[in-house]
């Protein structure tokens, strides 16, 4: 007699928010460059370029969009993010 295969619950993926950030595609971000690209791959190099970092410690403001976060999230362990208050 063949037992039945285990049943599988589909569980519904919950994407992790930071209850800190704000959604994308409201307000502007600074971003700080925080480690070198010495020594990191072309690609996450022209991300950093792309950015608008010329050089290590250098931080620049975007406005933030889904594009953004994009680029951000590839780049995350080389560049210091906080949102922007609306008095500076």
């Amino acid at each position: 007699m063949a037992r039945n295969p285990p049943t599988r619950k589909r569980r519904i993926k919950v994407r992790w928010r930071d209850p800190g950030k704000q959604p994308a595609g409201k307000g502007e971000i600074r971003l700080r460059q925080i480690r070198s690209a010495i020594g990191q791959p072309p690609p996450l190099r022209r991300t950093l370029e792309a950015l608008g970092f010329k050089h290590h410690q250098d931080v620049v403001v975007k406005k933030d969009h889904p594009a953004l976060r994009g680029m951000i999230y590839l780049v995350r362990h080389l560049v210091e993010v906080t949102p922007v208050k609306d008095g500076k």
